[in-house]
C-alpha cells in the first residue's frame, strides 16, 4: 500500500466553515495514522476510514488547534459505539492525557485507557507500524512541538507541524519526496523574540529548497494571508513544485 496524505483540515488558529483546523490522515504500509486533531478534523476523518480502526494518533503539539477534536475521539471511542478493538496508540507531548481528562473534570486518566494508549514524544522518537516509519523532531516553536517524518517503502512524507524556520525543520525534511509546512504568518515582526515560532511562505519555501525535497505543500496558513497568496510566495522561494493543501485533497507521496 503505498503512502497516501489525506487533508482533513488547515485552518489556523480556528476553523472556519467547510475548512477544520489541522489535521491528515496517513496511510501507508498496512497503516492508517490520524496527524493532528485539529476542531473539525474528526467529522472529516469518518468520511475516508473508520477511526476506530485506526493505527494510531500523531499530535505535533497541545495547542487547541492541532489536538482539541481529541476529545471528540474520546467520546466516540467511549460512549459513541465506535469503541477500537484495542487502546489506539496516541504520539503526543507530555501531558496530553492529564489535559484530556481535565475536561472530564478527571484528575486521573485511567478512565482513558480502555481507549487511548498515550506515549509521549521526544526528539528523535521512532516507531514503526507495519512497514509505516515514524520520527519525530523536536522543532522551534512556543510549545513542545515535533515535525513528523514518515517513510514507506522509499517514499518519505515530512511534516512540520507549527514550527518557525530552524537547523532541525531543514533535517527534519532532508529529500523528503513531499514537505507539508506551515505558511502561517505574512512576516516576522521586528524585534520579535528568537527562535521564531512560525514560518513565512518564504521560509517555507527556502525550508523546502535547502532541504532538497521533491515538492512543498502549503498548510496551516493564517488570517493575514490568502491560501493561494502563501502558496505563489512558497513557490517563488522553493523552486519547485509547490501546491496548496486543501481540504479533502488526496494526494500519493
Amino acid at each position: 500500500m503505498p503512502l497516501t496524505l489525506t487533508v482533513l483540515g488547515t485552518a489556523s488558529p480556528h476553523p472556519g466553515p467547510d475548512r477544520p483546523c489541522s489535521g491528515y490522515l496517513l496511510s501507508g504500509g498496512g497503516a492508517e495514522v490520524w496527524v493532528d486533531a485539529g476542531p473539525g478534523t474528526f467529522a472529516q476523518l469518518q468520511r475516508y476510514t473508520d477511526p476506530a480502526r485506526l493505527t494510531a494518533i500523531w499530535i505535533s503539539h497541545l495547542h487547541a488547534d492541532h489536538s482539541a477534536d481529541l476529545l471528540a475521539a474520546a467520546y466516540a471511542f467511549a460512549f459513541g459505539g465506535m469503541t477500537p478493538a484495542a487502546p489506539v496508540p496516541v504520539y503526543a507531548p507530555q501531558d496530553c492525557a492529564r489535559r484530556l481528562a481535565g475536561f472530564f473534570g478527571r484528575p486521573d486518566t485511567g478512565f482513558l485507557k480502555h481507549v487511548f494508549d498515550f506515549r509521549d514524544l521526544y526528539d528523535g522518537h521512532d516507531v514503526r507500524h507495519w512497514n509505516l516509519r515514524l520520527t519525530s523532531r523536536a522543532v522551534a516553536h512556543d510549545a513542545e512541538t515535533y515535525g513528523l517524518r514518515a517513510e514507506c517503502q522509499g517514499s518519505v512524507l515530512a511534516y512540520s507541524g507549527d514550527s518557525g524556520p530552524c537547523p532541525a525543520l531543514t533535517e527534519l525534511a532532508a529529500r523528503a519526496d513531499l514537505f507539508l509546512c506551515e505558511a502561517d504568518i505574512d512576516t516576522h515582526r521586528e524585534g520579535e523574540h528568537f527562535p521564531q515560532v512560525h514560518c513565512t511562505p518564504e521560509d517555507a519555501g527556502r525550508t523546502a529548497r535547502e532541504a532538497r525535497v521533491r515538492e512543498l505543500m502549503i498548510t496551516h496558513v493564517g488570517p493575514t494571508l490568502t491560501r493561494e497568496a502563501a502558496t505563489e510566495r512558497a513557490a517563488e522561494a522553493a523552486g519547485r513544485p509547490t501546491y496548496t493543501a486543501v481540504e479533502g485533497d488526496i494526494r500519493a507521496v
